[in-house]
């Protein structure tokens, strides 16, 4: 009697053991949702200026090569209240025939450059953003440089934000000894932490909203609908639906009306096992070969150059055991066999039941088969109608 309880005692313990053991299995592949998609409205909005980095140690625009710098510069001491005659700025080497002639003045402390910057969601008026400065000219470095007042407009023509400060290159700089140019990472770009301060804010409630649409970033019908059922169960009722295979709609509910920032935070925490296609991405400059999970490969036999690669298909039985429930099924796989002629190894065959592309790779690696030749191999097969995945060429 007391084994009985002991055993009832030891099994109710260890349901709760395995239960948790079955949901970390189960969401060791999950995602958070707010990792795979984003709420619709609240989003990044990008600025762009056209300024001058002034204080640059004679690496800056050559007037001549740039006058757009010069003409940029004149204008800006003129609304400063300072009139410049550009006689007094030319470069007596050249002449002053014709003082219209903006290449022959020489002011090399000078770039013109771009800037630009992202606006965050929901910014306030006050609140600082980091720019990125680029050189527009023929400007060397903008090492040790200050960017000038400079307004950062949107798409809309409107000003949102002001930028100004001194720029850092990062360590990088340029130079030169006699007729010899050095220079470390990329000094023609620079950039200001927290460089701008934000004058404008972008008209967008947050809290008027009656419902929260996501998109995903991976627009997929499976994921989506994964997407709604796991909302739907975490919330205990019908709230969520799908409008395509990348937007979700989620009503807030009634509890939830004064609490939206609390709900969206929970939202975005369920965790969704996303659906992945099967895919190939090949970049050929490189040869860079990335091979999704999911590639399957059918029967086919290849022939490039000193290769030879069979894969065939093979049919196996699945029984049961006695006495139990199951039923007899005949389960397809397939074989791979590779052979290489006049190599290391005169013949190499490898046989694995269920041949993914993955595996095909591996033997096709230890036979020291370059990337040049898988790509050509990969589109072959695509060719042939054998690869069962999608074929990207970047």
């Amino acid at each position: 009697m007391l084994t009985i309880k002991l055993i009832r005692l030891a099994v109710k313990m260890a349901i709760p053991v395995i239960a948790l053991l079955m949901w970390l299995a189960g969401s060791a592949s999950a995602t958070r949702l707010k990792d795979i998609s984003s709420v619709q409205g609240v989003r990044d909005n990008q600025l762009i200026g056209y300024g001058l980095v002034v204080g640059l140690q004679n690496s800056g625009d050559k007037s001549y090569k740039s006058p757009f710098t010069i003409q940029t510069l004149l204008a800006m001491l003129e609304k400063l209240g300072t009139t410049v005659d550009v006689r007094q700025i030319v470069d007596s080497r050249f002449g002053v025939s014709d003082v219209r002639k903006l290449r022959d003045v020489r002011v090399e402390n000078v770039a013109a450059v771009m800037v630009t910057a992202d606006l965050p969601a929901f910014a306030r008026q006050g609140s600082r953003i980091d720019v990125v400065v680029s050189s527009l000219g023929d400007a060397r470095s903008l090492q040790g440089g200050t960017l000038l007042l400079t307004p950062l407009k949107a798409a809309n023509g409107e000003v949102y934000a002001v930028a100004q400060g001194t720029v850092s290159v990062g360590g990088g700089y340029a130079g030169r000894s006699r007729r010899l140019r050095y220079a470390k990472n990329h000094p023609t770009v620079a950039r200001l932490s927290n460089g701008a301060i934000v004058e404008n804010e972008v008209g967008f409630d947050f809290s008027k909203l009656n419902q929260l649409n996501f998109d995903l970033f991976q627009p997929d019908f499976t994921t989506s609908q994964r997407v709604v059922t796991a909302i739907n169960e975490f919330l205990g009722q019908s709230v969520a639906k799908a409008i395509d295979s990348g937007t979700i709609q989620v009503t807030i509910p009634e509890s939830y009306k004064d609490k939206k920032v609390e709900f969206a935070a929970a939202i975005e925490s369920i965790e969704v096992n996303p659906d992945v296609t099967a895919r190939v991405v090949l970049d050929e400059r490189t040869g860079t070969i990335v091979v999704g999970e999911q590639v399957r490969i059918d029967r086919v036999a290849i022939s490039h150059g000193n290769l030879t690669i069979k894969i065939s298909g093979k049919t196996t039985v699945s029984q049961p055991l006695p006495l139990s429930a199951g039923q007899t099924v005949v389960v397809p796989s397939s074989l791979l066999n590779v052979e290489e002629v006049g190599g290391k190894s005169d013949h190499l065959m490898i046989l694995e039941p269920g041949v993914n592309i993955g595996e095909m790779v591996k033997a096709l690696n230890a036979m020291g088969v370059k990337p040049r030749d898988l790509i050509a191999i990969f589109q072959t097969l695509k060719a042939a109608g054998a690869l069962n995945a999608k074929l990207e060429i970047i």
